[in-house]
This record gives C-alpha cells, structure tokens and sequence, in this order.
C-alpha cells in the first residue's frame, strides 16, 4: 500500500541527527512521495539538500509562511521568486495567513498571500495554504483572488463543515493530519460529511504528531495511523484511504519527481 505524504518539513533541523533512519522508515511505512513546504529563504538550502539527497521522495515547494512574513517580507518574495523561475516547484507553499501567534503583521500577510497567489496563477501552479486561526479570512482573499483555475489543500484544515464546503466549492482539497486523532480536534463530526475525493493527507512533521505519538516528533511514517482513523469516520478501510487520497495529491500536484 502506498501513501502520498502532502505535507512534511522533513527539512527541519528536528530531523538532522537521525534523517536517514527515519527516511528509512518512511519508505518503510510505504510512503511514496514526501512534499516538502518551504517556510522563508533560510530554509530553501536544506530542503533542496533533501530533495538532491532523496530524489524521487521529497519533492519541494516554494513560498513563505505567514508566520515569517516580517518587515522584510518584500526581499523575501524577492529571492523566492528568482528560484520560482530558475527551477520547478510542485507547489507555492506554505503560504497563508496566521493570527494565532502574532498579529502585528497581519496586513503584510495578507499582501504576501495575494502575490504569492499570483505566481501561482502565472505558474498554473496549485497553492498550499497555512490558515490558523485565520480559515474565513483566509476563504475570503483566496475566494478573491480566483481565476476559476486556482487549485491546492487547505493545510493542517480543522474547521467546520460549512467552511469544508465552501473550501471544496471553489475547487480546493482539505489536508487532513493528526488532528484527526485527537480526542476532542473536532474533524470526527465534519470528516463523515466530506467525500473522499476532497482529502488528502499530511503529517505537517516534525508537529502535530497524531495519537499515541502526541507531543512527540511527527514523521510521515505516521500516516497510516491518519488513514485508518479517516477510514474508521467514513466506515472504510486504510487501503480505500490510501489509494483515493493518492490518487488526488497525484491530480493536484506537477509532475515533478515523476
């Protein structure tokens, strides 16, 4: 059985004294394709360095994280353009908007946001999109900024089933992670009113490791444990899970690392 992990920072220096044992066992657990979300031009070096390392496996992104949009945000974007023309990306990511941490600049998020909309639809590229604490904020300036060809997954999606259909009304996938496992994360009374066809899965490793490993390190070795609690809300199996939310990141993404 083979999984499509959609979201995993498998770049992160939390993985830096062991990554081959847990590349390892990634493949182990039958994961096919790790795409990794790039978070600001700190973070370009290493995870290209994942990709050259493990080619075919970790497939890059391209974007800045709301929660690093600064007073800089602009030489940022800069920089993250240049590369978006000099090589293929599968995404723009992680882009989007956050009001859970600091909200100083939440004006400049959005400013990023719309750019980084914009290369996506010069690039026919889809978008990944961060939205804590921010989802109607965020449906908003992406119901906006629409072009009726704009696609990507709402990362890390924790809303309601209304939000849920609004998101799939514009054409948009929900990434579903760990969440999903946690007692009281919500996603047991909206995932039965979601078709397959909108999910996707994610770890959002090294965060949000999914129960019996919360609080721990995630991995996307992790994503079986994901699939079957999906499966168990939808009274389906783990494989079903996993053959039709592969079949929908394979859809949505380039064919980088093909």
């Amino acid at each position: 059985m083979n999984y499509i992990e959609t979201h995993a920072h498998i770049y992160s220096s939390k993985f830096d004294s062991d990554r081959d044992q847990v590349i390892q066992a990634i493949r182990e657990a039958g994961i096919e394709r790790v795409y990794m979300p790039n978070v600001d031009v700190e973070t370009i070096e290493a995870m290209l360095a994942c990709e050259e390392k493990y080619p075919g496996l970790c497939i890059p992104m391209m974007g800045l994280h709301p929660c690093d949009v600064k007073e800089d945000f602009q030489e940022q974007l800069a920089i993250m353009e240049d590369w978006l023309n000099k090589r293929q990306f599968a995404a723009v990511g992680e882009i989007g908007l956050d009001l859970y941490w600091d909200k100083t600049f939440f004006e400049q998020q959005k400013e990023a946001l719309k750019i980084q909309i914009n290369w996506a639809k010069q690039r026919g590229l889809p978008i990944v999109l961060h939205c804590r604490v921010s989802m109607d904020e965020t449906i908003a300036i992406v119901n906006e900024e629409h072009d009726g060809k704009l696609r990507g997954i709402f990362h890390c999606f924790t809303g309601t089933a209304d939000q849920a259909r609004q998101i799939i009304g514009m054409g948009f996938l929900l990434g579903i992670g760990g969440v999903a496992t946690f007692k009281n994360g919500g996603l047991d009374q909206v995932i039965p009113e979601i078709s397959l066809d909108h999910l996707v899965l994610e770890t959002d490793a090294p965060y949000l490791a999914p129960v019996p490993f919360r609080g721990k390190r995630n991995s996307p070795a992790y994503l079986p444990i994901i699939a079957e609690k999906i499966g168990d809300y939808l009274g389906i199996s783990k494989e079903e899970v996993a053959l039709k939310t592969k079949q929908n990141a394979l859809n949505l993404f380039s064919e980088i690392g093909s």
